[in-house]
């Protein structure tokens, strides 16, 4: 059975940096190499938002707010997903989940998903 497990999250101050982490378990490593990963993350009371996504290929996407100052990588050998922050606002505040799905790009829904790891920015 697939299960991600995020973590480094935490408290940090406006300007600050954290590198998120979400391990794979139960995940074939060729599967996961050829899978679409992303990351997303929810605000309270706000919906849920995709924030970077990586392909098979190493294509990435991000959502606007995030643009140059986030990098989404992955290591394949690990079964690990990555997300650098910097640059970290106050409205970069949420729960941030990874996700998986094995398919060649990231244009559809996610079969797997994490149970999140808090992120708070203060000002």
């Amino acid at each position: 059975q697939v299960r991600l497990v995020e973590s480094g999250g935490g408290s940090v101050q406006a300007g600050g940096s954290l590198r998120l982490s979400c391990a794979a378990s139960g995940y074939n490593t060729y599967a996961y190499s050829r899978s679409c990963l992303g990351w997303f993350r929810q605000a309270p009371g706000k919906e849920r938002e995709g924030v970077a996504s990586i392909d098979m290929f190493g294509s990435t996407d991000y959502v606007d707010a995030v643009k140059g100052r986030f990098t989404i990588s992955k290591d394949n050998a690990k079964n690990t997903l990555y997300l650098q922050m910097s640059s970290l606002k106050p409205e970069d505040t949420a729960v941030y989940y990874c996700a998986a799905v094995v398919r060649t790009y990231c244009n559809g829904g996610f079969a797997y998903w994490g149970q999140g790891t808090q992120v708070t920015v203060s000002s």
